[in-house]
């Protein structure tokens, strides 16, 4: 059982429906004075996702998922662990973050149905956090331009290449695109630091014009989702959870078969 259900109305939760209420609009003019901005992310965009606590401007805690389990069976025991483990209600959480791709079809789905219910649920203000952006935000300042590859399967992948502005906040520097990545990184410029999760899946020599960031910075981690959210929502921010969609790097198994048999 979701431990959050009892608070949520209004919502298709399984097979149940419940009464409606009106979500709440939290601006973040309602946490200054001595008021504390609780905030919950969630990144399931990797096999192995994460789960973060973020107070106000710094981290609480961050949990890695179960090795060995999906994320549909892991994460919500996970965020109940999490909570239990900081010390918060549900009803306390003010803010979910949430990665929303690109990435895998599965993942970024459970994820982003997870924090839709739960926000809802706790009536909670949502952000969501561009997956490539979160990798960025996690390499070091000094590591610019920055190139970011998530595995788009069949040699594809989905890639952004970051800036950083004076405050050493990742900024695009165009959209991101899904590529062929052999081919994508012959266009990148020299100097050029690498990272992301397809670096783990490639196995031909990166081109030597291109320099690689450290391992550990190659994975997206809630901490980030929540750093980005956090700094969002400060500024007035906030998303529609209705109209959250997630960026898949490509259509699904399924998708792609239906259209493979109308094309017959």
């Amino acid at each position: 059982m979701i431990a959050w259900i009892p608070a949520c109305t209004g919502m298709t939760v399984g097979s149940s429906v419940v009464q409606s209420h009106p979500i709440r609009c939290i601006r973040f003019g309602d946490f200054l004075g001595s008021t504390v901005m609780r905030l919950l992310a969630l990144e399931t965009t990797e096999l192995l996702g994460t789960v973060a606590a973020w107070q106000d401007n710094h981290l609480v805690l961050e949990v890695q998922l179960p090795e060995g389990q999906r994320s549909a069976a892991s994460l919500v025991p996970s965020i109940g662990r999490l909570l239990a483990q900081v010390g918060w209600q549900p009803q306390q959480v003010d803010v979910v973050g949430v990665s929303i791709g690109p990435g895998s079809f599965t993942g970024l789905r459970v994820g982003l149905t997870v924090a839709k219910t739960f926000a809802y649920c706790v009536q909670a203000a949502i952000i969501a956090v561009n997956t490539l952006e979160a990798i960025a935000a996690g390499v070091p300042a000094q590591m610019q331009p920055v190139a970011i590859a998530i595995d788009a399967q069949r040699g594809d992948a989905a890639v952004a290449v970051f800036g950083h502005d004076a405050d050493g906040w990742p900024v695009p520097l165009a959209d991101w695109q899904v590529v062929p990545f052999s081919e994508w990184l012959e266009t990148l410029d020299p100097g050029t630091w690498l990272a992301g999760p397809m670096l783990r899946k490639y196995k031909d020599p990166i081109p030597k014009k291109l320099q690689v960031v450290p391992a550990q910075y190659w994975a997206p981690r809630a901490a980030q989702v929540a750093r980005l959210a956090a700094r969002r929502f400060q500024q007035g921010h906030q998303d529609d959870l209705w109209r959250i969609l997630p960026l898949y790097s490509r259509k699904s198994h399924a998708e792609e078969k239906w259209e493979a048999r109308q094309k017959a």
